[in-house]
This record gives structure tokens, sequence and C-alpha cells, in this order.
């Protein structure tokens, strides 16, 4: 599948995605690519988040690629899981899924991103890839390669690449958008 025959539906995570941060750069560079708006970025409520991802999707005009970064991953996944008719599930064609948090962690700050927990633990009904990093401060790569497993999605290591966030050195982010192109070729 082609960016321009599909409808990038990007889902920032807590605090959004700064102008500086690779979902914003993508947003910038991709014709069909928009952001899911939430009303609350700082204080994410979990019912609120899901409809407001579940409403990009019914938009949609095209075949619909979800792009979650860090929290939006836990939204993007529960608007689709708790799809009880599968009518916005059939929409979506993949999921490009970036450094998922653990969101069952106490430890978590802070602590009502555990409010999005846990994920949903059945295979997701398209293909996706994770993308996880073995230095993230919000998840260990243990429970991203479980979860990845758990939704038949295919894992791909990061490597040392912290949140994968403008904060980690991750602007513009080359590597991801090579990813993302390999993950749309195999639709």
């Amino acid at each position: 599948m082609k960016i321009r025959d599909a409808d990038i539906v990007l889902v920032p995570g807590y605090r959004n995605s700064g102008p500086g941060h690779w979902q914003s750069r993508w947003q910038a560079r991709m014709k069909t690519a928009r952001r899911v708006e939430q009303a609350e970025w700082t204080k994410p409520v979990r019912e609120d988040w899901v409809r407001e991802v579940r409403n990009a999707i019914a938009e949609a005009s095209a075949p619909v690629v979800l792009v979650a970064h860090s929290l939006g991953v836990a939204c993007a996944v529960h608007a689709i899981q708790d799809d009880e008719d599968a009518a916005l599930s059939g929409k979506v064609r993949g999921g490009f899924f970036v450094a998922p948090p653990d969101v069952t962690n106490p430890a978590i700050r802070p602590r009502h991103l555990m409010t999005f927990g846990p994920y949903p633990r059945d295979p997701l009904p398209f293909p996706a890839f994770v993308v996880a990093s073995r230095n993230d401060h919000y998840s260990s790569y243990e429970k991203a390669e479980e979860i990845a497993a758990d939704w038949g999605a295919f894992l791909v290591d990061a490597g040392q690449s912290g949140h994968i966030n403008a904060e980690s050195g991750h602007g513009p982010w080359p590597e991801g958008l090579m990813v993302f192109a390999e993950f749309m070729k195999r639709l």
C-alpha cells in the first residue's frame, strides 16, 4: 500500500507530540496524515482518548493506518479491541506502534497512565509493527516483546533508543521512516 492511498492517523501519547517530535515531522511530510486531537493532553482520560481515536477512524475516507506513539499505542489498541461490531477495525489496514508503555507497572509516572491498562491481549485484526527500545524508561523490552507476541505483531528492535521521542534524539527519525515505508509495502 502506498502512503497516498491511506489515511495515516497519528495517535500521540501523553502531552502530545511537539514540533520536534517525529510524529509532527511525519505529519508535515505526508499529505494524508492527520493527528488525533485530544481535549486534555496532560490529564488523559481513557474513555475520552479512545473515543477520539474511534472518531478519527470513522471519519476516514480511505483505508486507515494507525501510527501511534507511547500512550497513543494503548489508546489505539483499546479503540480497536473494544470495537464490538468490528465496523471500525475493518477500516484499519495496519498499525505502526512505537514505544508502547507498560501501563500495568505501578511505578509508571504519572500514575493516571495506568488507567489505560491492561492492554487487550487478543490478536489484532490487522498487520502491525511494534517498535521497542531496550532502554525505554516507560517499559521494558521484554514487556514490549510480550504484547507484540500477543497481538501477532512483528517486533522491531530499536536498540538503545530511549523512549523514541525528541528528547531521546529522535526528532526526524529517518530510520523509523524507513521501517514505516517497509511496513507500508507489506500492507
